[in-house]
């Protein structure tokens, strides 16, 4: 293992040995559940997995622990939990969630991320992992509690074939407001691959998202219908070095405030913040990713977005977990103040917006609360009905048909199960031309003729057609043309990595994309070493080396590091462009 080798030259020990690492009396360990024994075991965490965190611990376990050709849905498979390295500590945007596994979707190695408060409770509990093996009786569903004193498996209940949100409210009536939850929906019950897991936010909402690659329905193939987190009785992490700690959070902190995008533009207008941006370029997939404008985009753009939310007495600048001063989640409000969904983001936006021709706020928002309780990825979702829409199954700009097949889905009829399978399905299913994929996964809401790096990381990240594994948009480059996309993919895709390790939201970036001292010292004064930024991107990129080759040992050669031909050969009419980086430039990218 390319991880494991990079750690033994660094630390001299084998990375998942034996061992235990103390932090100021507080026992790290990885929680290891076996569904079909039902049991819990907490083993120590060995010195050489200190630093090992987020992304980079799913990906390093399952490359060691998961065989790349078992059947995703089946006892071999594992589902990894994993806060990053600075979850549970006192500064902003810091406790995004991994949730890795070989997904359903892609075929290949897979970590999902969110926001909320799960990572930050599995910290203060002093928790590294939680790793998920084996297969239930048939027809067995449980509840995985985990408290400070250990976990069981507590009976699913009533709770069975409820949407999210029941299943969400339920739970806190059993286990209390305070406790963090991790739930599936009907989607996952279903196995579908683009089955999602909801993670709790700040106020106990199920509404923070592991969408991507189907963990939701890897979680059910556990016999898992929720997991509880709950931390009673726990304290504050230990910092090691409390000054060093308080250095690098004050340094970063001021980096927040001090930067438009994230103490203003994320803060008022969230994601939504980048439709005009990506409509400008002519990067906004609309029409099934026929072409990149889209005539009703200022419909639902950031501004009216925001304009709407504030009008209505709704919250444009919400916070999805403690300490964030981002705040770029909302609280959508219908017309008479009742809020629908938590958080109406760029994403789905985009997917069942201009992609399906819809440019009504309300429906959007109403699409994507169904979305969230069935428990499915809206960005799968978005570009699956997209593709049913080209095949005159409904047509463009139906809402009510849109919410008509999400019901299909939550019924799981037949409609609903291609649909619920995903985008390279669907595709297949309908004999449409145009299937916006990479590795079985549906492309984010970036057209990648227009948008020409993000077409790079579509191509070339090992996690499907994923924008956060490789965020370039902003990096300073003429979208529409190739010239240094390949190099600009590379490197935000070891940033990506970096920022998953660690836990670090992704929209942190554009104020510390030249300082992250700030985070290294961070590192440093939470755990007591004394690595170097330097240090930080070799293991991020020894996790993703990692992640690579185990994607070869599961069948994903270099054939398929490619965008659909078509991207190829059709030019996007709004921006005059093709995807035109030849696959030995994909081939030779490299991690920077």
């Amino acid at each position: 293992m390319i991880l494991n080798t990079y750690l033994n030259r660094r630390f001299g020990k084998p990375i998942w040995g034996c061992g235990r690492v103390r932090v100021k009396g507080v026992d790290m360990k990885i929680l290891r559940i076996d569904v079909g024994e039902e049991t819990v075991t907490a083993e120590a965490v060995p010195e050489t997995l200190k630093l090992i965190g987020g992304r980079a611990f799913t990906s390093g376990w399952i490359y060691d622990f998961v065989d790349p050709e078992c059947d995703p849905l089946g006892p071999y498979n594992h589902l990894v939990i994993a806060p990053g390295l600075l979850a549970g500590t006192p500064s902003s945007s810091v406790h995004r969630l991994s949730v890795g596994a070989k997904s359903p979707l892609t075929g290949g190695i897979k970590e999902s991320n969110s926001g909320g408060i799960v990572a930050y409770k599995m910290a203060r509990m002093g928790i590294k992992a939680v790793v998920i093996a084996g297969a239930p009786p048939e027809g067995k569903w449980s509840v995985l509690y985990i408290g400070p004193d250990g976990g069981r498996f507590d009976a699913a209940g009533d709770i069975l074939g409820k949407g999210t949100e029941a299943a969400a409210q339920s739970l806190h009536h059993v286990y209390g407001d305070d406790a963090a939850l991790m739930v599936i929906g009907p989607a996952g019950e279903n196995r579908f691959s683009s089955a999602a897991i909801l993670n709790s936010d700040r106020e106990g909402f199920a509404a923070r998202v592991c969408g991507r690659g189907g963990m939701g329905a890897v979680m059910a193939a556990k016999g898992v219908k929720a997991i509880v987190i709950d931390d009673t009785g726990t304290g504050p992490v230990s910092i090691a070095d409390n000054d060093g700690f308080k250095k690098g959070a004050k340094q970063y902190i001021e980096c927040l405030r001090e930067t438009p995008q994230t103490s203003e533009i994320y803060t008022k207008f969230g994601t939504a913040a980048m439709t005009d941006v990506a409509n400008e370029l002519g990067g906004l997939p609309t029409l099934n990713f026929k072409k990149g404008r889209f005539d009703g985009a200022e419909k639902i753009n950031g501004r009216t977005l925001y304009r709407t939310i504030v009008e209505r007495g709704g919250n444009p600048s919400h916070a999805c977990m403690p300490g964030c001063v981002i705040c770029s989640s909302n609280i959508y409000v219908d017309a008479s103040g009742e809020a629908i969904v938590r958080s109406l983001e760029y994403e789905t936006l985009v997917l069942f917006g201009p992609n399906c021709g819809i440019d009504d706020l309300d429906e959007l928002a109403r699409i994507n609360w169904m979305c969230n309780d069935i428990g499915v990825d809206t960005i799968e979702l978005g570009v699956a009905v997209g593709i049913a829409m080209d095949a005159g199954i409904i047509p463009f700009g139906d809402a009510d048909g849109v919410k008509g097949l999400l019901d299909e889905v939550r019924k799981a009829t037949t409609m609903g199960r291609v649909l619920g399978q995903g985008a390279a399905v669907a595709g297949k299913v309908f004999n449409v031309k145009r299937i916006p994929v990479v590795k079985g996964q549906a492309m984010a809401a970036y057209e990648p003729r227009a948008i020409k790096g993000h077409g790079v990381t579509f191509a070339t990240t090992t996690m499907g057609a994923d924008h956060t594994a490789g965020f370039t948009i902003r990096e300073g480059l003429d979208s529409h043309k190739k010239d240094g996309q390949v190099e600009a993919s590379g490197r935000m895709q070891v940033n990506g990595m970096l920022y998953d390790m660690l836990g670090v939201c992704l929209f942190a970036h554009p104020a510390v994309r030249n300082r992250h001292d700030t985070l290294t010292r961070m590192v440093n004064g939470r755990w007591g070493t004394d690595i170097t930024t330097a240090g930080l991107r070799k293991i991020a990129v020894a996790a993703m080396t990692t992640e690579r080759a185990f994607n070869r040992k599961a069948g994903l050669g270099p054939s398929s590091d490619r965008l659909p031909e078509i991207f190829y050969r059709e030019e996007n009419p709004s921006s005059g462009t093709v995807f035109d980086i030849a696959p030995d430039a994909l081939d030779a990218l490299e991690y920077e």
